[in-house]
């Protein structure tokens, strides 16, 4: 997906505007009056945090146009349920409207097929939970979706797991300092142990010749299953030295181990 466009549905991305604190104030008390001007402004003014959600979606093969105007329609429907007496920013409201507005689009045409009745299940508790969200401080727990919507909890619960979008193990969590992290690298290998698979290689001196952090970090990944996040918690360090030092290490051994 080419987020880097500057031109979007006909709009000029590097000309969008941006609206000082005072002036989504002023605008939004005009568009509780029903000031239909006051509200394609302040649209224009929110546009670029439609282009910043929408980058969240690289990795998805759809065009960019179509995300764009998908994710128009979900800032539509923040403006127009946004309670200002709630006590939170726009911003902080709209992003969750237009990332599910993404995501049904998302859903609604991936190549899986999920039957209907699960999807109206699922969007029955959805409509629950922003009903909910609006009126309260705190995230809606799954018995008062459920309280609120009319529908079990079981339901409910199965209907989210079926609607969701699969991801990839090759899909990137995020990048630090030029080492992208993916979804592999958060998953627990609790089947690949030592046990099944070391006998039949010749590591011990290979992992000899790491120093002792290497070491320790080999075995808690490889030989224990541990995640990146888990390794990085037991011995004081960030995941993405984790991951640069794991790679590294790897690295060293498959050298010695070829010879």
């Amino acid at each position: 997906m080419a987020t880097y466009k500057v031109e979007i549905c006909g709009v000029n991305t590097a000309k969008l505007p941006i609206l000082k604190d005072n002036e989504k104030e002023e605008l939004f008390a005009r568009i509780q009056k029903g000031d239909q001007q006051a509200r394609d402004t302040y649209i224009q003014g929110n546009l670029r945090l439609v282009l910043s959600v929408i980058k969240r979606f690289n990795n998805h093969n759809e065009n960019v146009d179509d995300l764009f105007q998908i994710g128009c329609i979900g800032l539509m429907k923040a403006i127009d349920n946004f309670d200002v007496t709630v006590g939170v920013k726009f911003s902080t409201y709209a992003v969750p409207m237009i990332i599910g507005e993404i995501r049904r689009y998302l859903r609604d045409n991936s190549s899986y097929r999920i039957p209907r009745s699960l999807r109206d299940i699922a969007y029955k508790a959805m409509q629950a939970k922003e009903a909910l969200s609006r009126t309260s401080q705190k995230e809606p727990t799954l018995d008062e979706i459920s309280e609120a919507s009319g529908i079990p909890t079981e339901d409910i619960v199965y209907a989210l797991d079926a609607i969701q979008t699969p991801l990839s193990l090759f899909d990137p969590v995020y990048t630090d300092g030029g080492d992208t992290l993916y979804v592999m690298d958060q998953i627990s290998d609790k089947k690949n142990k030592e046990e099944n698979w070391v006998e039949d290689l010749s590591l011990s001196d290979a992992l000899s010749r790491l120093n002792d952090r290497d070491e320790r970090i080999i075995k808690l990944r490889f030989f224990e299953g541990k995640t990146q996040i888990e390794v990085a918690e037991e011995i004081h360090i960030s995941q993405a030295q984790v991951s640069r030092l794991e790679k590294n290490a790897l690295k060293s051994m498959y050298q010695y181990l070829k010879l």
